[in-house]
């Protein structure tokens, strides 16, 4: 079985992707990936509702506080320390502050991304393989968005690809120390995945398509849920993940 280190990786490196899409100014790939948040919400909201929190109620007895806090650290960390940011392309100024204070608030939950993938790994490989589709959906967006921030305070195109690195190595930091077995979380580590997880579908991905004309989003949206539930029951029918 391919190491979960490997998946947290690969997590890591779509926002490195993501941010060389908006510093190469690829038109295609922005509106991509623009409409890639409406199925990566659908996906990410599927997976922690149908997923995750049946598993880390199975586990975790004291799971309910640790779900809230995590909801609430990356609000705080996002949208109280943080003066600025949003998922998708920044297309006003901003100060050089901005591109790095969003990319410090994004690292803690792009640390849990890292301790999700692990951690559904240590349930079930169909459990992790889930998640880890469920962080890349939404990474690639996140790297375009701290990529286009850096850009919009007058940085060189390979100074938004470095602060795409942050977030990115937190996610593996994350991936480390819950696989080497050393999290200070424990077993409440996928319980605060979990409120992260719901955090960033619902509060951070919904909300940029949500007032947007057409049926496009919701196709998308809807399409992300059904992703998810055919995706779980293929994962089911494969020998050797459960």
């Amino acid at each position: 079985m391919i190491s979960p280190l490997v998946y947290a990786g690969a997590a890591a490196l779509a926002n490195v992707a993501g941010a060389l899409v908006v510093v190469r100014r690829s038109e295609l790939g922005v509106r991509t990936l623009d409409r890639s948040l409406a199925f990566g919400a659908g996906f990410m909201l599927a997976v922690a509702t149908l997923g995750m929190l049946p598993e880390v109620f199975k586990v975790d007895g004291a799971a309910a506080p640790w779900l809230l806090g995590g909801f609430l650290a990356v609000h705080l960390a996002q949208h109280v320390l943080t003066p600025h940011f949003h998922f998708g392309e920044e297309t006003h100024r901003v100060s050089t502050a901005a591109g790095l204070s969003a990319a410090i608030g994004l690292s803690l939950h792009a640390f849990f991304d890292g301790v999700a993938i692990s951690s559904g790994f240590l349930v079930s490989g169909e459990l992790g393989l889930l998640l880890f589709l469920a962080v890349f959906f939404h990474k690639l967006p996140e790297g375009l968005s701290i990529a286009s921030l850096s850009l919009a305070a007058g940085q060189s195109g390979a100074r938004a690809v470095a602060l795409s690195l942050v977030p990115a190595i937190a996610t593996l930091l994350g991936g480390v120390l819950t696989t080497a077995g050393s999290s200070v979380l424990g077993r409440h580590g996928l319980a605060i995945a979990t409120g992260v997880t719901l955090y960033v579908a619902a509060s951070n991905l919904i909300p940029v398509f949500q007032g947007r004309r057409g049926a496009a989003p919701a196709v998308a949206f809807f399409g992300g849920v059904a992703a998810f539930v055919l995706t779980d029951m293929l994962l089911g029918k494969l020998p050797g993940l459960n």
